[in-house]
């Protein structure tokens, strides 16, 4: 076929490469979606699929990279293939035109299911992996995006009027993930009796500190002042 030859790549989070899925692999434009599997809203997808003209080729690492499941799989292929548009999966090695034979219909439809069923076994494993890290006391959670010293320096520049979807991008993460953070540090904080913040340990805030020695001092003063009562 002499149209392009389009590729379509999808990754779980913002974080995870993309570089090996159509690694070394002669594309003219490529699509790219960082989203979860089961995540309905892919943008790229979407416009891969009104970006190909008939005679042009979609390329994906895998069918588990193109769809959520199998119905969704046979939607897309079929949506594609309806465009004249051929889809190559190169894990796989299948390729589907939509003049495709009964024999590649139930290899579609074979091949797309055992993807969903590795990715069921795989979140599986997963869960396992997790409750057994769990009974040990090993098992801490996903790493953090952002270090309390980020936290802090980021409330500081929001403090200042810098917008915060600038330190997002500064700092490399999502909006998201920067608006939790910032919940989570005033959450981890309650108001002090002076109107300012001290965190749930009850540490004294420094208003509080002040009344405290105050306090202290003018005891002090006053047992100087007063005569000692006489032991009789």
């Amino acid at each position: 076929m002499g149209g392009q030859r389009v590729g379509y790549i999808r990754v779980s989070s913002l974080d995870q490469s993309t570089a090996r899925q159509l690694d070394g692999l002669a594309l003219e434009r490529t699509f790219v979606d960082k989203a979860s599997g089961k995540d309905a809203r892919r943008p790229q997808l979407e416009a891969m699929c009104g970006f190909v003209r008939e005679g042009d080729s979609v390329v994906v690492h895998s069918m588990d990279r193109l769809a959520r499941n199998l119905d969704d799989l046979r939607s897309i292929v079929a949506r594609l293939t309806a465009k004249g548009v051929e889809v190559h999966f190169v894990k796989e090695q299948l390729v589907f035109t939509g003049d495709d034979t009964a024999i590649a219909n139930l290899l579609l439809s074979v091949m797309g299911a055992f993807a969903e069923f590795e990715r069921s076994l795989i979140r599986e494993r997963q869960r396992e992996g997790i409750e057994l890290a769990k009974a040990r006391g090993a098992y801490r959670g996903r790493r953090r995006s952002l270090s309390d010293d980020q936290v802090a320096e980021i409330r500081r520049r929001v403090d200042d009027g810098i917008p915060k979807a600038a330190l997002a991008r500064q700092f490399d993460v999502s909006r998201e993930t920067l608006y939790q953070a910032l919940r989570s540090a005033v959450a981890s904080q309650t108001p002090a009796l002076d109107g300012g913040w001290s965190d749930r340990r009850r540490v004294p805030s420094a208003g509080q500190a002040a009344s405290g020695d105050s306090n202290r001092a003018r005891r002090e003063a006053e047992n100087r002042r007063s005569p000692a009562t006489p032991v009789r």
